[in-house]
């Protein structure tokens, strides 16, 4: 067996990329897959999650296969020096799945720096939602619009490739 100082963090996230295997001992399944012990592999993981190297392990449901097929990203010109106040409220929102701040271009006419993705079963129900956060941006809010999907396109973080 490889020791644990032997593999490299980046080995550890290419085996996990693609997410975790569905069997009872997922971490012991890629442990095994690396040449080291789950437990090691746990340890290294804790430890590059507490660094920021990992954001976060988690499942990534596919919304459309839950009935929420009215998915409209929410976008917002916010005062700049309240968005980071206003963005944290918005973003604790349990209907709010992404929210971020962007750079405004307004040399393309695209003013808008806060960046909040609703999910619904239909567009009354992104609509509603669209308006309690219209509510609690206030008047730190200039203007707003929504971008309806209209397919589902593959999201992937960055994909290291494996070595050798």
């Amino acid at each position: 067996m490889t020791t644990e100082t032997e593999i490299s963090d980046r080995e550890i996230i290419a085996e996990l990329q693609a997410g975790l295997p569905l069997v009872p001992a997922p971490y012991a399944e890629v442990a095994t897959r690396l040449g080291m012990a789950e437990d090691d592999l746990i340890d290294r993981i804790r430890v590059m999650k507490e660094q920021g190297v990992i954001r976060r392990i988690a499942a990534a449901p596919n919304h459309y296969k839950l009935g929420m097929v009215a998915n409209g990203m929410t976008v917002w010109d916010v005062e700049d020096d309240r968005i980071a106040e206003l963005g944290a409220l918005i973003g604790a929102l349990p209907y709010v799945t992404h929210c971020y701040e962007r750079p405004r271009a307004p040399e393309a006419g695209w003013t808008y720096n806060l960046f909040a993705m609703v999910h619904g079963d239909t567009r009354d129900e992104v609509e509603v939602k669209r308006a309690e956060i219209a509510e609690i941006l206030g008047d730190a809010c200039r203007d707003r619009s929504v971008l309806y999907s209209k397919r589902i396109l593959k999201k992937t973080g960055l994909r290291l490739r494996k070595r050798g």
